[in-house]
Parts: C-alpha cells; sequence; structure tokens
C-alpha cells in the first residue's frame, strides 16, 4: 500500500518490509511516486500522446530529453535506430542533425508501411534520413547498414523494434561492433520486466526483455558497461538512481580502450 498526504507533505509505504514514511520532497518519495506514475502511465498509454515535428513518437518525455543530452555530447556522424513506427523517433533525431549541423540517421524495420513512408520521405528533414527495410538481424540488412558506415565515424545505435530477449540479443550481436568508443547501443524498454500484470504484458515479460539480453551481453562483452550518461546538469535532491524512465539498464556504454579514443 502507498499513500500520500499532501497536508502532512508525505508518502507512506506498507509492504513485507514494513511501514516507512518519507519526506514528500525526499528522493525516497520521487522513487515510490515515480514507479506509481510509470505504472499508471503504461495503463493509461501516456507515450501514445506526442509527436515530434508532426509525427508519433511512442517515447517518455524523460527518455526523449535525456537521449538528446546524450545526442549533443557524442555529435555521432550516424544514428541507427531499429524500429521505425510512424518515424517520430527518426524526425527527433534528423532535427538534432540539422540542429547541430552534423549526423544522419538510419531506420529499420521489418514492415514500414506505406502511409508512415511516404509520410517520413515527404517531411522537411527526410533528407537526413535512411530508411531500410527488413528484418534488422537478417544478415543482408545488416550488411545494407554497414554499408552506410563509412570508416572512422562516430555510431549511434538505439534497438527499439522487437522487445523479446531474443531478437534484442542477437540486435546487440549484430550492431554493437558499429559502435564507436565512448558511445552506446540502448536496448530500449526494459520497462517491460518491472509491469507484468499490466494491460498489454505477457507474464513472460519476467524474463523475456531488453534488460535480460542486455545483461547477459555485458557479462560476455568486457569491452561493453552497462553505464547510464551522466546528467549534465542537477540542481534538484536526485541522483541518476531516480531517473525516470522505460528504459531500465539500457545503455550499454563501449569503453574508451586507448587514450586516442578520447582525444
Amino acid at each position: 500500500m502507498i499513500g500520500i498526504d499532501l497536508e502532512k507533505g508525505v508518502v507512506v509505504v506498507d509492504d513485507v518490509n514494513g511501514i516507512r514514511t518519507h519526506p514528500l520532497g525526499s528522493a525516497e518519495a520521487f522513487a515510490v511516486i515515480s514507479d506509481v506514475w510509470l505504472r499508471a502511465g503504461w495503463d493509461s498509454k501516456y507515450v501514445y500522446t506526442f509527436t515530434w515535428l508532426g509525427r508519433p513518437i511512442i517515447q517518455l518525455p524523460d527518455d526523449i530529453v535525456r537521449l538528446q543530452e546524450v545526442i549533443y555530447g557524442l555529435q555521432p556522424d550516424v544514428i541507427i535506430e531499429t524500429g521505425v513506427a510512424h518515424g517520430g523517433s527518426l524526425i527527433l533525431y534528423a532535427s538534432l542533425c540539422k540542429a547541430m549541423d552534423s549526423g544522419r540517421v538510419i531506420g529499420i524495420d521489418i514492415e514500414i508501411r506505406p502511409h508512415n513512408r511516404t509520410s517520413i520521405e515527404s517531411h522537411a528533414l527526410s533528407s537526413f534520413i535512411t530508411l531500410i527495410e527488413g528484418s534488422s538481424v537478417d544478415d543482408e540488412v545488416v550488411e545494407q547498414v554497414k554499408a552506410h558506415v563509412r570508416p572512422g565515424e562516430k555510431v549511434l545505435v538505439l534497438l527499439d523494434s522487437d522487445h523479446s530477449k531474443a531478437h534484442v540479443a542477437a540486435e546487440l550481436a549484430a550492431y554493437a561492433p558499429l559502435v564507436s568508443p565512448g558511445s552506446y547501443i540502448v536496448a530500449m524498454d526494459g520497462i517491460m520486466g518491472r509491469i507484468v500484470g499490466a494491460p498489454r504484458t505477457q507474464p513472460d515479460w519476467e524474463w523475456n526483455n531488453p534488460c535480460e539480453a542486455a545483461i547477459e551481453f555485458v557479462a560476455a562483452h568486457p569491452e561493453f558497461e552497462c553505464r547510464a550518461p551522466e546528467w549534465l546538469f542537477n540542481e534538484s535532491k536526485l541522483t541518476e538512481e531516480q531517473d525516470v524512465t522505460y528504459w531500465p539498464g539500457a545503455w550499454l556504454r563501449r569503453k574508451l580502450s586507448r587514450v586516442s579514443d578520447s582525444q
């Protein structure tokens, strides 16, 4: 049971660990309320209410803002995303490329529906975007993607297609070699493992989710680490541990292995 008393300014948690009372402005209270808010947002399909420059973008706004911080900091030459849907995320990345005056975007999907393709290709930012249709883990598709990346380019990869553990594991294996030192491959929507029992979920999501694939990948690939981006600005009482996200455990960073990598 979770109780919120605005008059007293406290959050009360009553669970198997006993009763705990947290001041409303504490990091502990924020974490409790955020978890409830994320679940309520999932149940109500809150993320299905946003667009980016005219195209639906089915992402949590908090994740969008954190991601733009990473993109601006990295200044990648190529942003690769698996899973196109309505194209809102591709337009987001393209808008950042235009603002930074560098970079381009590759979007991959097993099926790019004609009306979505038309909207993306007719968008004012379409010149920054290359669309590839086919399974993201098909060898031929992976080779097409590789052909669009030139030697020495800085690459960021975002995985937002089929979120099953096996598929994400296959994507990690296929695209991680393209990730530049200091950059990331992001296994999105690991929230699946935390909301089992909610509407539109499956019982096997407890283990069949991107987080599990990411954990196993990092264990087998010491050149990567599970490391969420640092907050670039923080005058709050919170730390990165209280980040509000649909992507827990998602950020797999390729380590800087040589002095020249950071120069």
